[in-house]
């Protein structure tokens, strides 16, 4: 056997078997198992002395990254579309209000605390964002509390939080290759970032939960574990092939994974697998950890993590507040939140392999993490003394203000009809929005496709360059055609509910119904000429001359005409067969809901 075959079974062994011990004490002890494997890693780390347990770092760290994927597509398997609308408002207004005042809250302690480099305060103002959802969760279970309000609310801001964590780390990559970023920059990465979201997910949803099913089907466990890793890793490579982190596509294939009948069957399987490389995961951050480097920034880390604890308690709080809930509930979630965990190491190892913060960042994380680890249980037991304090010394007439705010936010909800057509409105824009989301993937795809690919492979068969690229943008036109007519239909009707709730019989008098159907006729083909001049500026590079680019066009249109009941065919069960794969129920909501 080689050396090197011996020295990494050597290094797995000690890692697993200090895990191991320091683990069984954690959990006598009552204190997050997250935390022991961090303390396990320093002990054998290469700045705990007498002895260098470990000697192939470097291997290690590859398992580490392992790690990260399956805590990533862990969060994955856990993402719920439906978990996320029940408390949307909530989620949303606390998650951004929390991650605006942490990012402005880091970047000043940086500042304040003399860094040099702005990209170390940057970088640390990102890395107090997110909060940590393995060790919120591991809190709320051992506190047997994960079924109260608060800790709904806390788990669908926790997947806000992973979703817009994502794009932060997307853009931190931006930042640390360019070395600054702009606000063309930032809206340009989001918008590709969504897009990209949104359509793997679509497609995804459509393949492949039907891909599981067959696989369920032979009661394999073996079959169905290698078939998901399959997935996870090939989907993973997909995303680093097309310049994204392999994070960004560990939580997609999860999300797109959980909307599979077979999520149970499918965690169960991958929950040892996890926890393996999680725990070395861990351990590794341990590793890297110096504690002389945490006693020489012991001012720092306790300023920082007083920074964690109330900046996250008051802005989790106050969105919570402000999305309606009561003080009570909006105090328990803000206490709920207050640490830092897996994001934030991710996001400083980030910083670390584009070698653009400095050293005593990452030490310095890990020693806030394990403080607010340690603080987070104590601090959910003492939010319910501390709301009902807070509630005797507060003034009546600002407990009356809160309360009037909170019946003024129930009164703006639409009711009866109102409620109806408002939701049908809502429903219809989500609509056209998802389908122009796809024909736009469709349309960027094509594009680059035929740079990369395209011109090569057909040069052989067309010379000329413009019936080359008429060729590729007529294809591409064909295939946005489901997708387009169905906008397009969407837009119709809706334009004919706007006419029929903006033009009033009062005004209008016995011209009514013609002010009503020229609305509804203008306003669909604005949007028609809107996505084509669109669609021709998004595909410039394959655009082909006025003359072939009116041939297309006209071929286009008679296709239309002639198969137009196809293609809507071909939309309506592309549909049925989304609303199918996402109309299940979770055995988990049913017992959260205690049916």
């Amino acid at each position: 056997m080689h050396d090197s075959v011996i020295t990494f079974i050597q290094d797995l062994a000690v890692i697993m078997i200090v895990a191991a011990f320091v683990t069984v004490i954690f959990h006598r002890l009552k204190q997050p198992v997250v935390l022991g494997y961090i303390v396990a890693g320093v002990l054998i780390g290469p700045h705990t002395p007498p002895f260098e347990l470990i000697r192939d770092e470097h291997t290690i760290r590859i398992l580490a990254e392992l790690g990260v994927i399956f805590l990533m597509f862990s969060l994955g398997l856990e993402f719920s579309f439906r978990k996320l609308l029940r408390v949307g408002a909530t989620a949303l207004i606390a998650a951004v209000l929390e991650i605006i005042v942490m990012i402005w809250i880091g970047y000043q302690i940086g500042l304040w605390l003399g860094w040099n480099n702005n990209l170390d305060a940057l970088f640390l103002g990102a890395i107090l964002a997110i909060s940590s959802t393995t060790i919120i969760v591991k809190a709320l279970n051992d506190l047997k509390m994960k079924h109260e309000r608060f800790a709904h609310l806390i788990f669908g801001v926790l997947i806000v939080e992973d979703i817009l964590g994502i794009g932060l780390i997307a853009l931190l990559s931006g930042v640390a290759i360019s070395g600054s970023v702009s606000g063309s920059d930032v809206f340009l990465t989001i918008s590709k970032l969504s897009l990209f979201m949104i359509v793997a997910m679509l497609v995804g949803i459509l393949l492949v939960p039907r891909l599981l099913a067959y696989i369920g089907k032979f009661r394999s466990n073996e079959m169905l574990l290698i078939t998901v890793l399959g997935l996870c890793f090939g989907f993973c490579l997909l995303v680093v092939k097309l310049e994204y982190s392999m994070v960004l596509g560990a939580f997609i294939i999860g999300a797109i994974i959980a909307e599979a009948r077979e999520l149970h069957w499918i965690e169960r399987l991958i929950e040892p697998v996890r926890d393996m490389f999680s725990a070395i995961f861990f351990v590794a951050v341990g590793l890297l950890l110096d504690p002389r480097v945490m006693i020489e920034y012991a001012t720092p880390i306790l300023v920082i993590a007083g920074a964690v604890i109330i900046g996250k308690v008051f802005s989790c709080t106050i969105g919570a507040m402000i999305a309606g809930n009561d003080g009570r509930t909006s105090l328990r979630m803000g206490m709920g939140m207050s640490q830092i965990g897996e994001f934030s190491f991710i996001i400083a190892s980030l910083g670390m392999a584009y070698k653009v913060t400095s050293d005593f960042l990452y030490p310095i994380v890990v020693a806030v993490s394990a403080i607010t680890t340690l603080t987070t249980p104590y601090l959910i037991r003492a939010a319910d003394p501390l709301a009902k304090s807070i509630a005797r010394i507060t003034p009546r007439p600002l407990a009356r203000i809160v309360d009037l705010y909170g019946e003024w936010l129930n009164n703006l909800h639409p009711q009866g009809t109102n409620a109806v057509i408002w939701n049908m409105i809502k429903r219809i824009l989500v609509q056209i929005g998802i389908n122009m989301a796809v024909v736009i993937a469709i349309f960027l795809g094509s594009a680059y496709l035929a740079l990369n690919l395209g011109n090569e492979f057909l040069a052989d068969w067309i010379d000329d360059i413009d019936w080359r690229k008429s060729l590729i943008w007529g294809t591409t036109l064909i295939l946005s055609l489901p997708f387009l007519i169905a906008a397009f239909r969407k837009f119709k009707a809706l334009s004919m509910m706007l006419a029929e709730m903006s033009v009033r019989e009062s005004v209008t008098g016995r011209h009514t119904q013609q002010v009503r159907r020229i609305i509804s006729e203008i306003l669909p083909l604005l949007f028609l000429t809107g996505t084509m001049l669109f669609l021709s500026a998004l595909s410039a590079s394959i655009l082909p001359k006025r003359e072939s680019l009116i041939l297309v066009i006209v071929s286009i249109i008679a296709i239309v005409f002639v198969l137009r009941r196809w293609f809507v065919r071909i939309h309506s069960r592309l549909q049925i067969a989304l609303y199918e794969t996402l109309d299940h129920e979770d055995p988990n909501e049913k017992q959260e809901t205690g049916h």
